[in-house]
């Protein structure tokens, strides 16, 4: 139950940390649109970024919280009881 909290609240870090990112355009792109002949081809320069992400630290720390409890008792209760006889074979 700790490790699913911890790496829920980690995710939830990350996330949120991956929004904080600086990013800047470094070059534009372009795109030319083919013809319709056979002796030319079309020409794709995709645009280039710089991301720089935001700085992230995970620590822990203790805390004191109210956590609900569980409590079993032993009883006899009635319970289904299944007998399978299996076929005989009338070969």
């Amino acid at each position: 139950m700790k490790t699913i909290i911890a790496l829920s609240i980690a995710t939830l870090t990350l996330g949120a940390g991956l929004a904080g990112c600086d990013v800047k355009k470094t070059q534009e792109g372009s795109v030319t649109t083919p013809k319709f002949e056979k002796t030319r081809e079309g020409d794709v320069t995709l645009p280039k970024y710089e991301v720089t992400p935001p700085k992230v630290e995970v620590t822990k720390e203790e805390k004191t919280v109210n956590v609900p409890t569980v409590k079993t008792e032993e009883r006899t209760i009635e319970v289904p009881k299944v007998t399978v006889t299996p076929a005989k074979d009338n070969k």
